[in-house]
């Protein structure tokens, strides 16, 4: 046979690196060029410094040409841009890398802030869960009762006996057991009580006189027991710390009286300018606040769940609740109520305070405290509420006013239970019954 015959067919030999053989089997001449998609320069062989520096250098230089060539247009498109943003001339920037943006100058205005909060309208009042009685628990007929913005005429004692100074005398209501008693008549002719206040213990009351005395006596056996001195005008407003009895007058002075001894005074004190008619011991004794006619504040109450909280109320030129720190004597926050603050009493149980007021509604305000989102009101006195006190509970407050009543409001209790005794008893709960 032919030696060409025995020769087996050769396979197409495998294709060198970066060459791809062709659709007929035969190596391709034509070498495939690299698709690459960026470029990753090496760092180490940069110099940014230099770059940097001719960089900015550059800008600055283009800047201050633009400025040298084209001021006006500059100043021009600058007032044009502020106009356009509603910017006052010489207003503070907007956007400041800096630490703290600078104080305003005197009598700035920022128009943008005004914008903003005039496009705003007062937000709805968020509905509260509590519930208030829709009446009193209990209504005293209380004649006489002397219609004088300064006096201090109610105090709910820790015995659960509401005393009332009506007129020349004062007179004690057992909530316990309902019962009515005289404790004392004033003797003299044109002599009337002007404030009382119960001690501690429930045993004694001080009853001050528009004749400058201050009595102490017993309620238990209806008895006086001392006479107190030092003023010289009537006696406005009383408040115990333990065995001492703080005494405020119309002569301005406010007297502390160790009652335990024959020389009774141990201190006098100069601050107001007219009559002292508020006086309030912390509950911890350490401050005593006072309040006076020469700056028309009456209404005062000290916080129980914050020992240096202090709230007060203010007259008709005022008409703000007001809130102070006692340790910094600083003022954290003022609430105008729209008409004059007459007593001040916080709830024990919650983080609340409620207020009575005159002109024109004589209504009584329940606030959350801080927020002071009102809670809502209490109306039924046809004149100014000008007193207010808290039961030992803290649970029940009792109002007086010249229209010659005695409300008692079950507005600190529980929801539940406050709206239960409002609407139960039908006629009982608007029994009246005479002081005297």
């Amino acid at each position: 046979m032919d030696g060409s015959s025995n020769t087996m067919p050769q396979t197409p030999s495998r294709p060198e690196k970066g060459k791809t053989p062709s659709k007929t089997g035969l190596r391709s001449n034509q070498k495939q060029k690299a698709q690459l998609d960026r470029f990753i320069p090496a760092r180490s062989g940069m110099n940014f410094d230099p770059a940097t520096f001719s960089f900015l250098k550059e800008n600055d230089q283009a800047q201050t040409a633009d400025e040298l060539l084209s001021p006006s247009k500059n100043a021009e498109y600058k007032n044009r841009l502020a106009e356009g943003l509603q910017l006052a001339e010489n207003s503070s920037r907007i956007l400041a890398f800096k630490k703290k943006a600078p104080p305003p100058p005197a009598g700035h205005e920022n128009h943008i802030m005004g914008l903003y909060t005039n496009n705003h309208g007062p937000r709805p009042a968020k509905k509260s869960s509590r519930t208030l009685p829709t009446a009193p628990e209990r209504v005293l007929d209380a004649p006489d009762l002397v219609d004088d913005y300064y006096l201090n005429l109610l105090d709910w004692g820790s015995n659960n006996s509401v005393a009332i100074a009506l007129e020349a005398g004062v007179y004690l209501w057992n909530a316990s057991s309902g019962g009515i008693s005289t404790l004392m008549q004033c003797q003299e002719e044109d002599e009337y009580v002007t404030s009382v206040s119960w001690a501690a213990d429930g045993k004694h009351i001080a009853v001050g006189t528009s004749s400058s005395i201050v009595q102490i006596w017993d309620a238990d056996r209806c008895k006086q027991i001392r006479a107190l001195k030092g003023h010289s005008a009537r006696i406005s407003s009383l408040s115990w710390n333990k065995t001492t009895l703080s005494s405020g007058g119309k002569d301005s002075l406010i007297i502390h009286h160790d009652v335990r001894v024959r020389e009774h005074i141990t201190a006098q004190l100069r601050g107001h300018a007219l009559e002292v008619c508020g006086l309030k011991w912390s509950p911890n004794g350490q401050h005593l606040a006072s309040g006076g006619n020469d700056n028309r504040l009456v209404a005062l109450a000290w916080c129980p769940f914050q020992s240096n909280l202090l709230a007060s109320g203010g007259g008709t030129a005022d008409r703000c609740i007001k809130f102070w720190n006692m340790h910094t004597g600083s003022l954290l926050n003022s609430v105008d109520t729209g008409s004059q603050v007459c007593a001040l009493e916080w709830n024990r149980h919650e983080r609340e305070i409620l207020s009575s007021h005159g002109f024109s509604q004589n209504q009584l305000s329940l606030w959350k405290y801080p927020s002071m989102a009102k809670v809502g009101e209490l109306t039924g006195h046809t004149a100014r509420a000008l007193h207010m006190s808290q039961s030992p509970d803290g649970t029940t407050v009792c109002t007086a006013a010249p229209d010659e009543t005695l409300r008692f409001w079950n507005v600190f209790a529980e929801p539940a239970v406050a709206t239960k005794k409002a609407t139960s008893g039908g006629k009982s709960v608007l029994s009246s019954i005479t002081l005297r």
